[in-house]
């Protein structure tokens, strides 16, 4: 009954370089930014070694790369930036879970985006990796996408306060957007978990148990992934005590704190929602037992009252020949009568002790 459209990967070497995912008819496409708070230049659909040269390290820099399948092009990638191997096999590989990994000169970072898919009961997931380096952002997704939409209009029209900071401080709106994904997955789960309580109240349709166990493996699943980016968002804050990495500039912790109060947030929610699951599969067999006991309540009552009317019938049905009753001109009106009687009393006393 699992409803998530999540494909498992191969088992792989460390590092195997294959894309596990399922966009392998995506063409790699890449974008580059180039700004500070006073200018912005915008390259798009170049040669790595073209987007290159427009890279100015005494400004922020963020390339963003679209598509996974060109494993020969995402390795020049790779020798450009000097990427570890490993780095481009956890990218390649998304089956991975969030992860946070440190070096003296690079951070990198694995998420899972989640959307909820049109007209069903799916979770559109799409695994998103980050590269942090002197002043220098990459990232990679598995095909474009509008997530960072807003965030790139934001750049180019110099809003907020995303050019006079650093690239972790791009970083953070990133993954402040992709969590933002997150609420949105999140409500729209809520939303049908409201209209699948109405339907609970009204229909005892076996349906509803499936509906309400696609629900629960949606929210475990969310869970799981939350929990990884809660505790990666986490050890961040290792990296402020360590004094290794120092691409994170000291004022800009805090917004990393948010995210990971967000992802409390969210596993405090998902935790309501699943308790409310768990009433509307209790309500659901609540009434479906109800309903059983009305069944047997009207079928008992009604046995109950025959079995009077079938023990009169079965003793006049004897063959005696000494039967004084059979001889009477008016006793089958009267054995009627009483029979009458008889069920008349007996709905009389169930109705006085409220059995129906």
């Amino acid at each position: 009954m699992r409803k998530i459209k999540y494909k498992k990967g191969k088992r792989l070497q460390p590092y195997s370089l294959e894309y596990t995912g399922l966009h392998r008819n995506k063409e790699i496409e890449m974008q580059l930014f180039v700004y500070d708070d006073c200018t912005v230049n915008e390259y798009e659909n170049g040669t790595i070694d073209s987007l290159e040269k427009h890279i100015d390290l005494t400004k922020i820099n963020w390339l963003n790369i679209h598509g996974l399948s060109d494993i020969d092009l995402l390795k020049e990638v790779a020798v450009h930036f000097n990427i570890d191997n490993f780095m481009l096999a956890d990218i390649l590989n998304t089956t991975k879970r969030t992860k946070l990994e440190e070096e003296k000169d690079v951070l990198f970072f694995n998420i899972k985006s989640m959307l909820p898919a049109e007209n069903s009961d799916d979770i559109r997931v799409e695994q998103i990796s980050f590269l942090l380096k002197k002043g220098m952002l990459i990232s990679f997704q598995e095909k474009r996408s509008d997530f960072f939409t807003h965030i790139r209009e934001r750049i180019r029209t110099n809003s907020g306060i995303v050019r006079t900071k650093k690239p972790d401080y791009l970083l953070y709106i990133l993954l402040d957007s992709i969590i933002g994904n997150f609420y949105i997955t999140l409500e729209n789960e809520e939303n049908k978990i409201e209209e699948l309580i109405d339907f609970t109240k009204n229909s005892a349709d076996p349906i509803t148990l499936e509906k309400i166990e696609s629900h629960r493996d949606n929210f475990n699943f969310l869970k799981r992934s939350i929990i990884p980016l809660r505790d990666s968002l986490y050890d961040i804050k290792s990296i402020k005590e360590d004094d290794v990495f120092n691409e994170i500039e000291s004022d800009n912790f805090i917004f990393f704190t948010r995210l990971h109060q967000k992802c409390l947030e969210l596993l405090e929610q998902i935790e309501s929602d699943m308790g409310s699951l768990e009433s509307a599969s209790n309500f659901f067999f609540a009434a479906q037992t109800h309903k059983m006991n009305e069944i047997m309540k009207t079928l008992t009552i009604i046995s109950v009252i025959f079995i009077p009317l079938t023990f009169i019938v079965g003793i006049y049905g004897m063959n005696f020949d000494n039967m004084p009753e059979l001889r009477y001109h008016n006793g089958y009106f009267l054995v009627m009568g009483f029979m009458f009687l008889v069920v008349i009393g007996m709905v009389f006393y169930f109705k006085r002790r409220r059995w129906f």
